[in-house]
């Protein structure tokens, strides 16, 4: 067993703590991956491993499964690594997950997600895990938008950021025409659709592949997505609400498509 290291101060747990900072992951191209679920689900992929007490009697059939060294620290270098308050006793470095756009679109897809200038992470990180959920092909976020490998955005994937394709950083116009050469149609959410969307599943047109496009949360989709798509779509609202957040509406898309094309 290695020595256990204590140091808050060490070179290691300094460099381990830069990778919370975007920058840093983008010069590095890796990533860190907190907590035992997504340990597990980066396990064959990850170059470091450390764990603390907690986690070394926890998780030790994980640990024992590793890839690469796990080096054993104390709970306060643990703390000074990760990002939240009260980490899981284990935590990964990965390299990153981004994808390029041409390869996750190989092979005939059926159903991507595309999220336009998506700034919340939390809802970022539940999109991935939804489409997950619902069978999509891919994810793609487009420029602007949050980092997926950002530490709140891996956590609310809950692992699936390791099940399907990520893309991170096309242009709009970039991701819209490599669907359509990929076979898919473009619809584009917006509480002012032209199409509702319980007609359009009752008329068949969600069983064509599709590429969603979804908007930022405080102001949606904007002029030029809605330009580029092949139909603007609008979520029936029965009650007296107003909209429905980027993740909900996301969830109610995709299980419509993935329900039409069963």
């Amino acid at each position: 067993m290695p020595e256990v290291l204590t140091s808050t101060r060490s070179p290691r747990v300094q460099a381990v703590r830069r990778l919370t900072r975007r920058s840093a992951r983008v010069a590095e191209r890796r990533f860190v991956v907190e907590g035992p679920q997504a340990v597990r689900e980066a396990l064959p992929t990850l170059v470091e491993l450390y764990a603390d007490p907690d986690g070394q009697q926890r998780f030790a059939e994980l640990l024992a499964a590793a890839p690469c060294p796990v080096t054993p620290v104390s709970r306060d270098v643990l703390a000074a690594m990760a990002e939240t308050v009260t980490p899981q006793g284990v935590l990964g470095v990965a390299p990153l997950v981004d994808v390029p756009l041409a390869q996750a679109l190989t092979g005939s897809p059926r159903l991507v997600p595309v999220l336009v200038a998506t700034q919340d992470p939390g809802n970022a990180g539940t999109v991935i895990r939804t489409a997950d959920a619902a069978g999509a092909d891919a994810v793609v976020l487009t420029d602007g938008s949050t980092d997926p490998h950002g530490g709140k955005c891996v956590r609310a994937t809950a692992g699936s950021l390791w099940h399907l394709p990520v893309v991170h950083g096309p242009t709009l116009e970039q991701t819209v025409t490599a669907a359509r050469a990929a076979g898919l149609q473009v619809l584009a959410t917006t509480g002012s659709g032209r199409d509702d969307l319980d007609d359009l599943m009752d008329a068949g047109a969600l069983a064509a592949p599709t590429a969603w496009l979804l908007g930022n949360e405080a102001s949606g989709l904007p002029d030029d997505a809605l330009a580029l798509a092949d139909r603007t779509v609008r979520i029936p609202l029965r009650g007296r609400a107003e909209s429905l957040n980027l993740a909900t509406a996301a969830a109610v898309c995709l299980y419509a498509s993935a329900r039409a094309q069963r």
